[in-house]
């Protein structure tokens, strides 16, 4: 059967009956091949579109018949995924596949007519972290409108939320703030897959103008949302140049946050995200300061580390370190705005914000604010209940995947 022809109430009706290991979108093609017979496609990817048996998206296409790839399109840090974060990137033919890469982080971030001109079906196959500021969903988004404009289906190809798909946590982007790192009203740890995402943008009426796109998700199979990457029998691909490991990804959606001050959040290092530091820090009362606040699943040490590139390139940054000890009682989030809180009362006049990206970050000015004016974070946190009750309503008619 055809998935467009599912409900999502269908697809869920027929997963419980799914078991072993996890297979992606990508490795379910097969049983969706008259999508793309005899059509031109395009294809969104990176460097993290592999089989479970290790096979590029690009030869699991060219082994559907009658199939053509006529060009593909690349993200942030290229589709190779080496390009340091924030760095444009220009078109290129692909030497081994001989077809053009269009660059959806350079001149422009949404495919152009130009580009789809020659295409029929535009897919989606990169492996997302589960953070609404992580920009290959934005990504997604504008290709999906571009696809609505243009009359073109968009097919995603599933893949696992690494962090799982049970946790959500944060406030809910406010309309003001949206940008490239955050275009829809969701919350920063938002528990959902890049094909769960994609209905909700479309039905929900969320892309530009309110148009809808000829969508079509072709789901995992034996997924389940409580999942961890590591328990899904997946190999882990490293998304992005700082994200190594499945430990990075976990703590990303909080101490991504120290993008927006001059604090390192340890990119130009071997654990980035995973400690962090400035050279006015004192790092030995910083770590004792935040193991006092007692964050749910974390634990710090004092560290030393100087940075091959990005802030404080080549000086010695004193900081702290992150150990996760109980990755389920994580709340990345808030752990990542009370380490900033704590470092604006021993810096108030060293920490410095670069506000509009720490504000788009957060989709809110009221974190920065808070920590500013000194006010109670807890009263903070509560008030973003009402409003993530109400997303949380939203999400569960898009959810896809049992628990």
């Amino acid at each position: 059967m055809v998935f467009a022809k599912l409900t999502i109430a269908a697809v869920v009706a027929i997963l419980p009956a799914v078991g072993g290991p996890v297979k992606t979108g990508l490795d379910n093609i097969a049983d969706h091949k008259e999508l793309f017979a005899t059509k031109r496609i395009g294809i969104i990817t990176n460097h993290t579109a592999y089989s479970s048996g290790g096979q590029y998206i690009v030869d699991v296409f060219r082994g559907i018949d009658n199939a053509r790839i006529t060009a593909l399109f690349s993200p942030e840090h290229g589709i190779d995924g080496a390009q340091d974060a924030g760095k444009a990137i220009e078109g290129r033919v692909d030497a081994h596949y001989k077809l053009p890469v269009y660059s959806l982080y350079g001149k422009t971030d949404k495919p152009t007519a130009e580009m789809l001109k020659n295409i029929d079906v535009l897919v989606f196959d990169i492996q997302d972290i589960g953070a609404r500021f992580y920009t290959y969903i934005s990504t997604m988004s504008l290709a999906m409108e571009a696809a609505a404009e243009c009359g073109k289906r968009f097919v995603v190809l599933d893949r696992p939320n690494p962090i799982n798909g049970l946790k959500v946590e944060g406030n809910i982007l406010e309309p003001a703030f949206s940008s490239f790192v955050g275009m829809h009203p969701a919350p920063v740890r938002h528990g959902m897959t890049a094909g769960e995402l994609a209905e909700m943008f479309n039905q929900q009426g969320w892309l530009k103008n309110g148009v809808r796109v000829n969508l079509i998700v072709i789901p995992m199979t034996g997924w389940r949302r409580r999942l961890w990457y590591d328990q899904t029998g997946l190999a882990f691909i490293k998304p992005s140049p700082n994200i190594p490991d499945l430990q990075t990804a976990a703590l990303y959606p909080g101490l991504c946050l120290l993008e927006g001050t001059n604090v390192s959040e340890g990119r130009g290092t071997e654990m980035p995200f995973r400690q962090f530091g400035a050279p006015w820090i004192d790092s030995e009362n910083l770590a004792g300061r935040l193991n006092r606040l007692n964050l749910s699943g974390l634990r710090f040490e004092p560290t030393d580390f100087t940075p091959t590139s990005s802030k404080y390139q080549s000086q010695k940054c004193h900081g702290v370190k992150i150990t996760i000890t109980n990755r389920d009682l994580l709340e990345p989030y808030y752990s990542g705005i009370m380490i900033i809180n704590e470092l604006f009362r021993m810096y108030p006049e060293t920490l410095q914000w670069k506000t509009q990206h720490f504000d788009h970050l957060c989709g809110t000015s009221s974190v920065r604010q808070a920590i500013t004016a000194r006010s109670s974070l807890e009263e903070l946190k509560e008030a973003w209940h009402p409003e993530l009750k109400s997303f949380l309503d939203v999400r569960k008619k898009y959810l896809m995947y049992l628990n």
